[in-house]
């Protein structure tokens, strides 16, 4: 695509293994938050960045459901966690694996009932772009369920206050603290949803405790039911590291779900038919391979 915004990829890293020790209470803590937020049905939900399928769980109210990675070995890791989950592998007839670009994605217009995004907009260099993409394939009057790291969260406001040293947490614009990860300000966040016409109906502030000394000290179910009791009265503070919200397609037309599905990443036909091992796109003849049952819109055969 031109003027592709870079993108950080998880390709062959030990996200799920590495990253995860030690953030059992910043795991509960983003569930409890998921389980409260999320329409619990609907026809079809998409998550975006869905990495290893940690969250497929919360996605069993769908008649379809569509785990979207731009890494294929996260997705390959997805399905083999899934398939030994004993409550999960009835369901894998209704999850499809997609390696796509969320600055292009391979879905049609109002495909979705529901689009979900969990720690991925603090990888996303170009947020309008990546918004405009997410209004696109939810429905009129569908939802898009999201994360940010806060920028202004109590820590952050505390040691500018202190020091005065970057990064203001007050200012809108997003802060690099390191290459392709940015700290959002919720204004920022809410005012580029509604220019796409998606309007914020609900905030929860998550993760409250996410200090090492208290980690050690009081157990996860503790201060994950603490943070829990707190996400919602705290929610316009914006005190926390991290802040989800859910957001309203108030886009124009009938609510209404699109009988198409796909759409070409190439030339945007959504006349996308099955064949042996691939989808083939019958307007530019472009063939998308499924290997390992993983459908690859970044590839072409």
């Amino acid at each position: 695509m031109p003027n592709q915004p870079p993108i950080c990829s998880y390709e062959d890293s030990s996200w799920r293994t590495e990253f995860w020790r030690g953030r059992e209470y910043e795991d509960r803590a983003e569930r409890i938050a998921l389980a409260r937020m999320l329409p619990p049905r609907g026809a079809r939900l998409c998550e975006i960045g869905a990495g290893f399928g940690r969250l497929a769980e919360f996605y069993l109210g769908y008649e379809h459901i569509i785990l979207l990675d731009y890494a294929r070995s996260m997705l390959r890791d997805a399905r083999e966690q899934l398939s030994q989950n004993s409550r999960l592998t009835p369901h894998l007839p209704r999850i499809t694996f997609v390696v796509a670009d969320l600055y292009n994605l391979p879905l049609a217009d109002d495909a979705l009932d529901t689009a979900v995004t969990v720690r991925v907009l603090h990888h996303v260099a170009d947020i309008p772009r990546a918004f405009a993409q997410v209004a696109r394939v939810v429905r009129p009057a569908g939802t898009y369920l999201t994360d940010f790291a806060n920028k202004r969260h109590l820590k952050a406001i505390l040691r500018y206050t202190l020091t005065r040293r970057a990064p203001n947490p007050f200012t809108h614009e997003p802060y690099e603290f390191v290459k392709l990860n940015f700290d959002f300000h919720p204004r920022y966040i809410e005012e580029h949803l509604r220019a796409v016409n998606f309007i914020v109906r609900e905030r929860r502030s998550v993760s409250f405790f996410r200090l090492a000394l208290l980690k050690r000290l009081v157990p996860v179910p503790i201060l994950a039911a603490l943070d829990g009791i707190l996400q919602s009265p705290l929610s316009n503070l914006y005190l926390s590291p991290s802040v989800f919200f859910r957001a309203e397609s108030c886009k124009p037309g009938v609510s209404r779900l699109n009988t198409a599905l796909w759409r070409c990443p190439a030339c945007h036909s959504t006349t996308i038919v099955s064949a042996r091992d691939a989808l083939v796109c019958q307007t530019c003849e472009r063939v998308y391979p499924i290997v390992d049952g993983i459908i690859d819109f970044k590839a072409q055969m």
